[in-house]
């Protein structure tokens, strides 16, 4: 066992290796090559997300031009990339750079603790079952936002007499054979528009149930364009003006999406429509009563979930669940499902600050009751940044972001002499929710999230450009964030 009563101190102390923990660790060595770092990970193999979600088909919904790296090109032909490819996307960015040499497997955070006397992090690490003590002056947060422990899993009636088997996503059995059997996926959003097509292919039959339509749009799993650039220019030249193109075309049609809601839902709507023709009732299955981005807009790459339907593998039912039989799903209209294979597509569970219970000099601090600063840090937490991506666009594009303020914080830091940053809430700003989103995963974690303010720097931008200028090139110093000396909490 380690001796608590000398840990090691590190400059920063980055928990996750994901797409964001990785990231940050790019940044961080090339920016301040100086400062001494770790990268805590509870699970035993790099990727976060992409290692940890095993479910058939898994992929990503953002092209990995922008949920790629910027510095790091995206090389393969395929923009919209399944799970495997992505984690090893981010496992060579790793060992390419040497990063992979400062994380430390197995090591799940369970307090962090802000000394203002020593201006320093105490972290306390669950390593096999041991405490493990780490002290660290700056704390970036690379774990995601949900939970990995637990997904949102409603109860159901009749679940014990159902005699087929129930499955969630987040934690797929290996040992599943749905081979010929027939199969519901419940739900309606990303994971379950994924999981149908590529369950079809072997299923005797695949029915997603949803209680209400989700915007599904096709998109080609390749770029046309992104593959003449490849031929025109170096790869590092042909991936970043792909990446732009690509931020430059999404940010514009979420504006027009959000500033004409109408058109944007007859669009969507007709375009599905195409994919299943005239005869199919997109009314019902495919037109939601929301707006475009009021939740989160499904991707289909080259349309497999239109195909699958239109083939007669799959199917959707739009309905509510009364309770289980002993051979499927009673439908709150009398319809009867049969199924063999369950499969509750049903939403993730938000946690923030990876779950982490933290106290600043003794006292608990709870995000909930703090305000978000340009998205990233919260308001009374000294020296630590909270990543979190976009609800509209590529995670790692905001990720980016954070890590090169980080770095900007840092040596502003350095250069005045400065040991503690912190940002202050103020008094005359009106909070609002975090999230905007309606989605039932956002509405259910009310209680977790922290708030957002009225006005700069304290809103959440769900836009590339604006993060980018505030972000990238304001000023680190902007009254908001009060910096002081080791001993007293400014």
């Amino acid at each position: 066992m380690q001796d608590l009563s000398r840990p090691e101190i590190l400059d920063v102390l980055i928990v996750g290796a994901g797409l964001s923990g990785i990231g940050a660790a790019w940044h961080l060595q090339r920016r301040c090559p100086g400062k001494t770092y770790a990268i805590l990970e509870a699970r035993a193999a790099i990727g976060g997300t992409w290692d940890l979600f095993r479910y058939p088909g898994v992929r990503s919904d953002s092209d990995m031009y922008t949920l790629g790296y910027g510095f790091q090109p995206w090389t393969a032909g395929k923009a919209i990339a399944d799970g495997p490819s992505i984690r090893d996307y981010i496992a060579e960015t790793a060992r390419r750079s040497g990063i992979d040499r400062h994380i430390r497997f197995g090591h799940k955070v369970t307090g962090a603790h802000w000394s203002s006397q020593d201006a320093c992090w105490t972290i306390e690490v669950d390593h096999a079952g041991t405490l493990e003590v780490i002290r660290a002056r700056f704390l970036s947060m690379c774990s995601g936002y949900y939970s990995y422990d637990e997904a949102h899993r409603p109860q159901f009636d009749g679940e014990d007499a159902f005699r087929g088997r129930i499955v969630q996503p987040q934690f797929w059995p290996q040992d599943l054979d749905y081979a010929g059997k027939r199969v519901v996926v419940v739900g309606s959003g990303a994971t379950a528009v994924t999981l149908v097509p590529a369950m079809a292919r072997q299923a005797a039959h695949v029915t997603m149930l949803q209680r209400s339509p989700t915007y599904v749009v096709s998109r080609p799993s390749e770029y046309r364009f992104a593959r003449r650039l490849r031929r025109w220019f170096p790869p590092r030249v042909a991936y970043a003006l792909t990446r732009w193109r690509v931020i430059v075309e999404s940010m514009l049609l979420y504006r027009v999406a959000r500033s004409k809601p109408a058109l944007a839902k007859e669009k969507i709507v007709a375009m599905a429509r195409r994919q299943l023709g005239r005869d199919y009732d997109v009314a019902t299955h495919f037109t939601p009563d929301y707006d475009p981005w009021d939740q989160r807009v499904c991707v289909v790459p080259d349309g497999d979930l239109f195909k699958a339907i239109r083939k007669g593998q799959a199917s959707v039912v739009t309905d509510h669940v009364e309770r289980f039989t002993e051979t499927g799903i009673r439908l709150r209209s009398g319809q009867e499902l049969a199924a063999d294979v369950v499969v509750l597509a049903t939403g993730l569970k938000i946690r923030v600050l990876g779950g982490v219970a933290i106290t600043v000099d003794g006292k608990p601090f709870h995000a909930n009751d703090s305000m978000s600063y340009k998205g990233m840090m919260l308001s009374g937490l000294p020296n630590c940044v909270m990543t979190f991506g976009y609800t509209n666009a590529s995670w790692t594009l905001k990720a980016d972001l954070t890590a090169g303020y980080v770095c900007r914080l840092l040596r502003y830091m350095d250069r005045k002499g400065l040991a503690i940053a912190v940002p202050r809430r103020e008094t005359d700003v009106t909070p609002e929710p975090f999230l905007s989103f309606s989605s039932g995963y956002v509405q259910r974690a009310r209680n977790v999230l922290p708030q957002q303010g009225s006005r700069r720097p304290w809103q959440v931008y769900q836009n590339y450009f604006q993060d980018m200028f505030t972000i990238r090139y304001g000023r680190i110093a902007d009254g908001v964030m009060h910096f002081g000396r080791k001993g007293v909490l400014p």
